[in-house]
């Protein structure tokens, strides 16, 4: 299953978004997308890097008790995650700054797993860019906060025969790990389905912005616990699903 934009549908997608301009956590990098006659500026936490005292792939030790997710996810990224924990076993919060989404879905999901069982908790400070197949990594927070400023991004996976999943009937298999994943997040049945869709509702070329306050609407206590998902089977072969709003660029 996969999330793919390649360069023409990020072109697309950079259109339906806010102007904004970003550094990233190594490189100082100018990322422009326009929508709604509306502006942004937001900087990347260069300061993530400085501060780092290791790293573990996409993942930067900030102290003993803080990480910070600057990267890509991908399959290597859950033995990345195990190896941090090893190593700094005080961990207890994951700072999300700058978040495209993942390489592997099923490692994505498999890692979000291991969050929410190590009682990490996820935040996204101010200016923090959660995207495409991260968004569920920000749902394994055994806490989740979202400061003012923080942004999210969604969109429909595609898969290897150029099929969305508004392909497919709304009882096929294929969608029911990922709501099973939901609901063992913490949502229920209802819940689950209505975020599933939500993420869905636009193609994979373009993307839904979210703002704080909008992705806080979706981490209202819910009735159902992950004791009460039903077992779903694995996606098949999945690739990417990232959001690269670098890869726009001319």
């Amino acid at each position: 299953m996969v999330r793919l934009l390649p360069l023409l549908a990020l072109a697309a997608a950079a259109l339906s978004a806010p102007l904004q301009a970003r550094e990233t956590v190594t490189v100082v990098v100018v990322e422009e997308w326009v929508a709604s006659g509306s502006a942004r500026f937001v900087p990347a936490d260069l300061a993530v890097e400085r501060r780092a005292i290791a790293s573990y792939g996409p993942f930067r030790v900030l102290d003993g008790q803080r990480a910070a997710l600057v990267d890509v996810t991908d399959s290597a990224s859950p033995a990345q995650f195990a190896a941090m924990l090893r190593d700094y076993p005080a961990l207890a919060t994951l700072e999300m700054v700058e978040c495209p989404g993942t390489e592997d879905d099923r490692a994505n999901l498999d890692l979000g797993r291991m969050i929410r069982a190590a009682g990490i908790a996820t935040h996204v400070p101010a200016g923090g860019s959660v995207r495409s197949g991260a968004v569920e990594l920000f749902l394994a927070g055994a806490d989740r906060r979202i400061d003012d400023g923080a942004e999210f991004a969604v969109h429909s996976w595609i898969d290897e025969d150029g099929r969305e999943a508004r392909d497919f009937a709304p009882g096929a298999a294929i969608h029911a790990p990922y709501i099973a994943y939901y609901r063992e997040m913490g949502m229920d049945e209802a819940a689950a389905r209505a975020f599933y869709a939500m993420t869905n509702s636009v193609g994979f070329a373009d993307a839904r912005w979210l703002r704080a306050e909008e992705m806080r609407r979706w981490l209202a206590p819910q009735t159902a616990g992950p004791d009460t998902a039903a077992p779903a089977p694995q996606p098949a072969a999945p690739r990417i699903a990232y959001l690269d709003l670098g890869a726009a660029l001319p």
